[in-house]
């Protein structure tokens, strides 16, 4: 099982030190770096990805509550302070938890064990095999499809027609249900009507896809879904 990546973001050496020590004595845990201030620690994360922040609320420069919120997307943060009343404001913000200096070694496995089980329940099928396939309805039996043969879905009011490299298939169904059923990291819904495989897309524009030589609309909603391809 891969570690969970981790950085400290605290200018108090005495704390960095402990919460260094820490880290190293959990063996899911694996510390990437430590800064002294949340400048240093952006210019870090610009160019590498992180699992974890220990982060400390008073830092120079920039407080550690203002650095949190100039991040897009955020890894987990568990905050680390000596004062009760910054626990709101840090739960507002979504962090997995809220430490109080001096920090004990129990306490702390509490916090990042949050982390560990946030991790693993956002792995799909973990520690199992992953499916390649699903089974549909077609005509009072079950066809069993490939992810991998899939090209695009196409809304047909009541009904869904999958367009595969092999065969047209239709389903009554809707594109919403559909979409539930796929990998998102496989398929994207670019089109009220169409979800389309990323890895058939052969050309895109902001108005158009190109699957296997057939254009398909993009809607005005969905614009960033290309974007981020």
């Amino acid at each position: 099982m891969s570690k969970i990546r981790a950085i400290i973001i605290e200018d108090e050496p005495l704390a960095v030190k402990v919460l260094s020590d820490y880290i190293l004595l959990v063996p899911f845990l694996e510390l990437q770096g430590t800064f002294k201030d949340a400048i240093r620690a952006t210019d870090f994360l610009r160019d590498n990805d992180t699992d974890l922040i220990f982060l400390d609320i008073h830092l120079p420069k920039l407080k550690g509550m203002a650095f949190l919120k100039t991040l897009a997307n955020p890894p987990a943060v568990i905050i680390t302070t000596a004062y009760h009343q910054y626990a709101v404001e840090g739960f507002s913000l979504n962090v997995t938890d809220y430490l109080l200096k001096p920090i004990e070694f129990e306490r702390f496995l509490i916090a990042v064990g949050k982390v560990k089980t946030a991790q693993k329940d956002q792995r799909p099928n973990d520690g199992q095999e992953t499916k390649d396939f699903i089974f549909l309805n077609m005509q009072k039996k079950k066809v069993k499809i490939l992810f991998s043969e899939i090209l695009y879905i196409e809304s047909q009011r009541e009904y869904i027609k999958i367009m595969t490299t092999k065969k047209e298939y239709l389903s009554k169904m809707s594109t919403q249900e559909m979409e539930a059923l796929l990998p998102a990291h496989l398929f994207k819904r670019v089109h009220r009507s169409f979800i389309v495989s990323i890895s058939k897309i052969d050309s895109y524009s902001s108005e158009e896809v190109e699957v296997n030589g057939i254009t398909i609309p993009v809607g005005r909603g969905y614009k960033d879904t290309l974007e981020n391809l």
